[in-house]
C-alpha cells in the first residue's frame, strides 16, 4: 500500500492541468494515465482552438502539458484504476493493475468517450476523415462534403456548425424521425447545406489514406449505397468514464458526476474535472479550467485539515 498525499485520475487536459497546480502546490502529486494516455484529444491530428497555439498536433499539446507538470515535481503512473473505496472518507484506498494506494484527496479527471458506430474502417481513419468534435476538426472540411450520423441535439448542433466549412453536410439517422429540440430541427431543416437520409445506418467506412466513401444500408428496405464523402463525423452519444464509481458518488441521469461549485464531489475530499462532470461544454480548453479549479479546490481541503 504507497501512501499519498493527492492522487488525479486521467491524463487528458483536466488531469494534466490539475497536475500542474497541484505541483507548483507542492502537493507531489501521483496522476494515474489511464488507458489512453492525453485523452480524447490526443486522437485530434490538428488543435487550432487551444489558446497561445496557431496548430498543434493533439498528442504533442499532452505532452508539453506533461513535461510541464513533471517540471513542478508531479509524478505519472503508467496504470489503470480498476477498483475505489471512497465509503470510509479520507484516506481513500484505490487500486490498479499493478499496485494498491491510499491518497489523502483524490481528483477525478477519467474523462468522457465517444460512442463508436463499430463498423470496419472507423478506427482505421480517426484522425483521417473519422471524428467526433466538429469544433476541433469541422475547419479542416473546408469546401468538402461529410456525413454526420445521429439524431439527437449534438448531431444537430454539430451539423449546424459544420455548414460553415463543408460544401454539403448529410445527416444520416437510423430512424425516421429526429430525437432533437424543436428549434434545432427548425434550424436544421431550413439550412440550405443540410440534407437528411433516413432510416440508413452506416456499415462500412473506406478510403486510400484518408476517407473517401462509407457503404450505408437502409434499414427497411435492406438496400445499400456507397456514398462519397471526405469527412464522417459521429454523434451518437458520449458516455462518462465514472463506472467504477457507480454507487459511491452521486450521478445524473446521464451518469456524470455532480459537483459542487469547488469541484466537489458527493464525498468530501473527492474532486472531479472535464468531461467526466461536465456534459455541456466538452472542449478541452474548459476542461483545462475545471483541472486548475479542481486542484485549488484540493490544496484548500487539504490544508484546512493540516496536511500540507
Amino acid at each position: 500500500m504507497t501512501e499519498e498525499t493527492l492522487i488525479i485520475l486521467g491524463s487528458g487536459p483536466a488531469g494534466l492541468t490539475a497536475a500542474l497546480y497541484a505541483a507548483r502546490a507542492n502537493l507531489n502529486p501521483l496522476l494515474i494515465t489511464g488507458n489512453e494516455f492525453g485523452g480524447q484529444i490526443a486522437i485530434t491530428n490538428d488543435v487550432e482552438n487551444y489558446p497561445g497555439f496557431d496548430s498543434i498536433l493533439g498528442p504533442d499539446l499532452t505532452e508539453k502539458m506533461k513535461v510541464q507538470a513533471e517540471k513542478f515535481g508531479a509524478r505519472f503512473a503508467y496504470d489503470l484504476v480498476t477498483e475505489v473505496d471512497f465509503t470510509k472518507g479520507s484516506p481513500f484506498t484505490l487500486k490498479t493493475y499493478s499496485a494498491e494506494y491510499r491518497a489523502k484527496a483524490v481528483i477525478i479527471a477519467t474523462g468522457a468517450s465517444a460512442k463508436r458506430l463499430g463498423v470496419p474502417g472507423e478506427e482505421e481513419y480517426i484522425g483521417h476523415g473519422v471524428s467526433y468534435c466538429a469544433t476541433c476538426d469541422g475547419f479542416f472540411f473546408r469546401d468538402k462534403e461529410v456525413i454526420v450520423v445521429g439524431g439527437g441535439d449534438s448531431a444537430l448542433q454539430e451539423g449546424l456548425f459544420l455548414t460553415k466549412y463543408a460544401s454539403r453536410v448529410r445527416i444520416v439517422h437510423r430512424r425516421d424521425k429526429l430525437r432533437a429540440e424543436e428549434l434545432l430541427k427548425a434550424r436544421a431543416k431550413a439550412n440550405e447545406k443540410i440534407s437528411f437520409v433516413w432510416d440508413t445506418a452506416l456499415e462500412e467506412i473506406k478510403g486510400n489514406g484518408v476517407v473517401q466513401e462509407v457503404v450505408a444500408k437502409n434499414l427497411k428496405t435492406g438496400q445499400t449505397e456507397i456514398m462519397k464523402v471526405d469527412g464522417v463525423f459521429v454523434f451518437i452519444g458520449h458516455f462518462p468514464n465514472t463506472q467504477i464509481f457507480e454507487g459511491q458518488l452521486v450521478m445524473d441521469e446521464q451518469k456524470f458526476l455532480v459537483t459542487d461549485k469547488y469541484r466537489q464531489t458527493s464525498v468530501p475530499g473527492v474532486f472531479a474535472a472535464g468531461e467526466v462532470q461536465d456534459p455541456i461544454f466538452k472542449q478541452a480548453v474548459s476542461s483545462a479550467g475545471h483541472g486548475c479549479e479542481a486542484a485549488i479546490a484540493a490544496e484548500r481541503w487539504l490544508a484546512e485539515r493540516g496536511v500540507e
